[in-house]
């Protein structure tokens, strides 16, 4: 039940994100590991089990957690212990995990989303969620919280359109009819965009938790240009990276 536990996770499972966490200072790595371990327990919760009834258990298992923690249970587990600190210490909207909890119950069915409207709401709940529970464990304020969940979502779009094959060979519907990879590429850089016209009320304190978008634009700029498997080389990531870590630019 630690830190250095939560961090081996996301190496494991992860290891984008891991990256992304290690380029960050020191102090910031407690609040990000944790969060970034939860996030990665629920989002490979519906994929362990072939039992709808088993992976809704585990979601509501996680749900339970959030929702109790001031009770001290589950504490040995080796995430919810860290995230309950978190919580507790740091006042992280319990709201906001529950909603990312639930959206993961689509993962768990065949149906598609109920339109562009329920795909956008899935990224929303989990990707922008995600993305503003780490800045709020930096200290982000109430202000910032349209331009870092805009980001979040452009992230979340990015990352959804890569997994848009693994999910068709899983037997499941990503894209709702209307949708594909280009449009909701297109829409993930307006969102990119947004995101950054509104960055005077971000803080630069929290530059950490925005980290975990470096790829984004890059890869929503090879969908919206019609690249099937959008994927960067090796080295552009790595400059990607680097540049974002020691600028703090977005």
């Amino acid at each position: 039940m630690s830190v250095a536990a939560c961090a081996a996770l996301v190496q494991r499972g992860d290891p984008d994100r891991f990256r992304a966490v290690m380029a960050t200072p020191v102090e910031a790595r407690a609040q990000l590991f944790p969060l970034y371990a939860f996030n990665l327990e629920i989002a490979r919760a519906p994929w362990v089990t072939q039992e709808p009834l088993i992976a809704e258990m585990r979601l509501q298992w996680w749900r339970d957690v959030v929702e109790n923690t001031a009770s001290g249970a589950a504490r040995a587990h080796e995430v919810a212990g860290p995230l309950h600190d978190l919580i507790r210490d740091f006042g992280l909207p319990v709201e906001v995990m529950d909603r990312l909890i639930a959206a993961r119950r689509w993962d768990i069915h065949r149906d598609s989303h109920a339109g562009v409207d329920g795909l956008s709401d899935y990224l929303e709940d989990t990707g922008a969620g995600l993305m503003w529970l780490a800045a709020r464990s930096l200290g982000a304020p109430d202000a910032a919280e349209t331009p870092v969940r805009a980001y979040g979502w452009a992230t979340a779009a990015a990352m959804y359109i890569r997994a848009v094959p693994e999910l068709e060979a899983r037997g499941r519907q990503p894209l709702p009819q209307g949708v594909n990879s280009r449009n909701l590429a297109r829409q993930g850089l307006e969102k990119l965009a947004g995101a950054r016209q509104a960055r005077k009320a971000v803080p630069k304190g929290i530059a950490p938790a925005l980290l975990a978008g470096w790829q984004a634009e890059g890869l929503l700029r090879q969908a919206a240009g019609g690249r099937a498997l959008p994927e960067l080389p090796e080295a552009q990531k790595r400059w990607g990276l680097l540049w974002q870590a020691v600028s703090g630019r977005w």
